[in-house]
């Protein structure tokens, strides 16, 4: 029988890598997706050592629309499962920011995640089975954490759940997935100083990814990895949004990122 294939974009560090180790542990084929060859290379070369499977390297800038477009040709070709991974933030404030970066961060974490899984889930669908994993983040559930970034994994978020429920019955499963403070590569590539954050609030990436899947094979639509971020995001659910956006502005670094 054939393997099945998992896609993951954004996969050459962070949370992409450690969702793609565990695909390749679990017995998939994969196709890894970033702009950086040399380290998806790299990656590659580490799993099918490790692993024995297939991986495929499919270079593509996801904040353009012809690197859009190569990745979901691949996907209407049908997958098992698609980790919309790739996602960026920046510091200062958006005022003062380069539009044209905000748009780039619009196109990767909004409309990648729209026409990558609208590519891929028509054969999903018609197969009656197969995964979509957004990564959002604990920023898409708490007013006023930062604002572009925050509002883009809201729409993550928000699209996620409204898409559960047309998938209801066939066979075909969407979850998001956010994070709180992981250890990876993003806040430095954000150049955001994250030196004076909490020991207790940081997470391991194999831990988060443990969990969030732990959290799918039950079927959640939503997954929190982590208590400290599931009592956060409760108790940001229970209070006035204008006492949420004044405690994230307080004590959760809500300023100077956009």
């Amino acid at each position: 029988m054939s393997r099945p294939v998992a896609v993951v974009t954004g996969p050459t560090s962070g949370l992409g890598a450690g969702y793609a180790r565990r695909y390749a542990a679990d017995g998939y084929d994969l196709v890894l997706v970033s702009r950086d060859v040399e380290r998806l290379e790299a990656l590659a070369t580490e799993l099918r050592g490790s692993h024995g499977g297939a991986v495929e390297v499919l270079p593509a800038d996801l904040a353009d629309a012809a690197g859009r477009a190569k990745v979901a040709e691949r996907l209407r070709a049908g997958v098992r499962v698609l980790v919309n991974n790739a996602g960026f933030g920046t510091s200062g404030e958006f005022w003062t920011a380069d539009p044209a970066l905000l748009q780039s961060q619009l196109d990767v974490n909004v409309t990648a995640v729209m026409q990558l899984t609208r590519a891929a889930l028509p054969a999903m669908v018609e197969a009656g089975a197969g995964t979509v994993i957004n990564i959002a983040s604990v920023a898409g559930l708490l007013s006023g954490r930062g604002s572009t970034y925050s509002a883009s994994k809201a729409w993550v978020v928000s699209f996620t759940e409204g898409l559960a429920g047309g998938l209801h019955g066939t066979g075909v499963g969407i979850h998001v997935v956010c994070p709180g403070y992981v250890h990876t590569e993003f806040h430095e590539r954000a150049g955001i100083d994250m030196a004076t954050l909490p020991s207790f609030m940081w997470m391991e990436v194999d831990d988060v990814v443990a969990a969030s899947l732990a959290d799918i094979a039950r079927g959640d639509v939503v997954s929190v990895p982590g208590l400290q971020y599931k009592a956060l995001t409760t108790v940001s659910r229970l209070i006035p949004r204008g006492l949420s956006r004044t405690l994230t502005n307080t004590f959760g670094r809500g300023r100077g990122r956009t």
